[in-house]
């Protein structure tokens, strides 16, 4: 594990294989050793898995926000002297491959956006922020990773939950700063102008970020590619490993650059 420090703030990162750069991003509550399954990438691709604030080994609680984490990435780019990479943001990691675009198109060689989302209207932002707390306050935190599990996953398997729980560990702080940052999203007018190929994934039975979401947002994002795992919940990167790591290589080979 490397750690780079800018300004005031370190990130751990992992970064692993050869090959053209590969920025995985995890989402809300997880932490980098999420993308253990996609490891194997790293036969051709170079990895680079952060932590973002807040989350896993970042102890950084100050100015957590969609903007500063893309900054982050931004900054951890120039660190490891890389001039654009493929890009693949999981959840709320797939905001953070949003704003990065938005802050440097230039920087991004393609976008790999997994069960994630583009707006969240008010409504549905503050019913979700009350369940939360509700959760917080009645449920331990063994309870309320697998009420999360159980929302997250279609198989309810106890390996899949064990594994689920292994990389889910939201620290009270992060988690909720992150998620109402989360809630402020408003891509709406971006998604238009996102000209590098762009792969939009989601899954048939999300009940965190449902389909119509990634529909919605592959509809806005020109000559952008939709898949949609079935027999999956919120995590297919868990639950259909193999079939999601065989579409990111081959999406990832039709965009490789010449050279």
């Amino acid at each position: 594990m490397f750690t780079m420090i800018s300004g005031n703030v370190k990130l751990p990162y992992k970064r692993l294989g050869r090959g053209e750069p590969l920025l995985l991003i995890h989402g809300l509550g997880e932490m980098k050793e999420s993308w253990s399954r996609q490891q194997i990438l790293a036969d051709q691709y170079d990895l680079i898995i952060p932590d973002l604030r807040g989350h896993g080994q970042n102890d950084t609680l100050h100015g957590i926000s969609i903007e500063n984490f893309a900054k982050d990435m931004i900054a951890l780019l120039d660190e490891l002297e890389i001039e654009s990479v493929h890009i693949c943001g999981f959840s709320m990691g797939g905001t953070v491959a949003q704003e990065i675009y938005r802050q440097a198109p230039e920087r991004c060689r393609s976008l790999i956006l997994v069960s994630t989302f583009h707006f969240v209207p008010k409504q549905i932002g503050e019913w979700f922020v009350a369940y939360r707390k509700s959760c917080a306050k009645d449920l331990t935190p063994e309870e309320q990773r697998n009420l999360a599990a159980r929302r997250s996953l279609y198989s309810w398997s106890e390996e899949n939950i064990k594994k689920f729980t292994e990389f889910y560990n939201p620290h009270p702080v992060g988690y909720y700063k992150s998620m109402e940052a989360c809630l402020n999203i408003d891509n709406r007018e971006l998604l238009s102008v996102i000209s590098v190929p762009t792969l939009v994934i989601g899954c048939q039975y999300d009940d965190v970020l449902p389909i119509r979401f990634q529909i919605s947002m592959h509809k806005n994002i020109p000559n952008s590619e939709l898949v949609i795992f079935k027999n999956c919940g919120h995590i297919a990167k868990l639950e259909a490993t193999d079939q999601f790591n065989h579409i990111l290589r081959g999406f990832l080979k039709k965009y490789k650059q010449a050279g």
